[in-house]
């Protein structure tokens, strides 16, 4: 995940501008700049090991740099792209945003890369702290991430949403709830419902069952959440699969352009069809909205236009995506405000 720098310090071979040093000049420029990048000495130390001021050493190193004495290679690993996810984190004024390849037989149809997962486990083991209340979202992007997950520092970890369906707990949201807290050695807190009740009366008694009111009691102390994005088509949008058609229709004529967490967002990011959530076992939109640390993890031609229509919402701080729905979020009409301010586009 993080950038590595590598520092070639040549000597008597630098480039032809460097050779209008002298050899003392060389040699001990070379030295000066080997343990300054290289040995991680201070320009004070390195000032008193040969005998100048600090003024001379920041001199020294500054020519070494400009006469290509010292060259600095700044490297990241082969599938994440450095340019696009810096360039979408400032259109979209996120805290995080980390691009990956799209795989080379990508197409409109492909689901999201299963090697998001993988990157964003190795981005929450460098967001979450010790004593942080990890919150996971349903979401197949989510359960990847769980089960590429190799490191966590102590933290409590918290389902956010019911599952997809209650006979697959075992291998979704529940498992990855799991699967997380084993790595932290932490608490885990999953739940074990369907993410969507066929009334908001059932849905609220399942509300109060002990198991599941546990779980939402940690919602409001969530430090750091992940969450899935589904755009509104079968097979890419949970929520849109387990709707009856009617419901479907229904929630299209509002203008339903992508979910998370079973919310639903216009393609401006605007709340549509509230009333669908009190059917849902999920944490509410104004409890994410306060996580500190609320991480995306979408990607896919398919999804583009949802993860744009999310971002604008002002739910999610950081993002995982890949370079196929980078390449339609960084030319995706006028750029949203600041995710970081949190607004919500409903004013609410």
């Amino acid at each position: 995940m993080k950038s590595s720098e590598e520092i070639a310090v040549s000597g008597m071979s630098a480039g032809r501008s460097a050779m209008r040093m002298g050899p003392a000049e060389l040699v001990q420029a070379a030295a000066m700049a080997r343990r300054f990048y290289l040995e991680g000495k201070s320009k004070i130390q390195i000032a008193e090991e040969f005998g100048v001021s600090r003024f001379k050493v920041a001199r020294v190193l500054e020519t070494a740099l400009e006469r290509d004495l010292v060259r600095i290679e700044i490297r990241v690993p082969a599938e994440l792209d450095a340019e696009r996810s810096d360039a979408l984190r400032a259109r979209y004024g996120l805290r995080h945003a980390v691009v990956v390849e799209s795989p080379a037989e990508v197409s409109e149809e492909s689901p999201d890369p299963e090697n998001l997962g993988e990157v964003a486990a190795d981005l929450l083991g460098e967001l979450v702290n010790e004593g942080d209340v990890l919150g996971l979202a349903w979401g197949r992007s989510t359960i990847h991430m769980a089960a590429a997950l190799d490191r966590l520092p102590p933290c409590t970890v918290v389902q956010l949403t019911g599952v997809y369906d209650a006979g697959t707990a075992e291998r979704g949201s529940v498992e990855a709830v799991r699967r997380a807290a084993q790595v932290s050695g932490g608490d885990a807190h999953p739940i074990y419902a369907p993410m969507l009740l066929p009334d908001a009366a059932t849905a609220e008694a399942l509300r109060h069952q002990t198991g599941i009111a546990r779980a939402f009691e940690y919602f409001d102390k969530v430090t750091v959440a992940c969450v899935s994005i589904g755009s509104w088509e079968p097979g890419i949008s949970t929520v849109y699969d387990m709707l009856s058609a009617e419901e479907r229709a229904h929630y299209s004529s509002l203008g339903v352009a992508a979910e998370t967490s079973a919310h639903l967002f216009d393609a401006e990011g605007r709340r549509v069809g509230r009333d669908l959530g009190e059917r849902c076992i999920t944490v509410k939109a104004d409890q994410l909205r306060r996580i500190p640390e609320v991480v995306a993890i979408a990607g896919g031609q398919r999804k583009a236009a949802a993860i744009d229509a999310v971002l604008r919402s002002g739910l999610v701080t950081s993002l995982v995506t890949d370079t196929a729905a980078a390449d339609y979020l960084m030319t995706a009409g006028t750029p949203p405000k600041s995710a970081l301010g949190r607004t919500d586009p409903d004013g609410i």
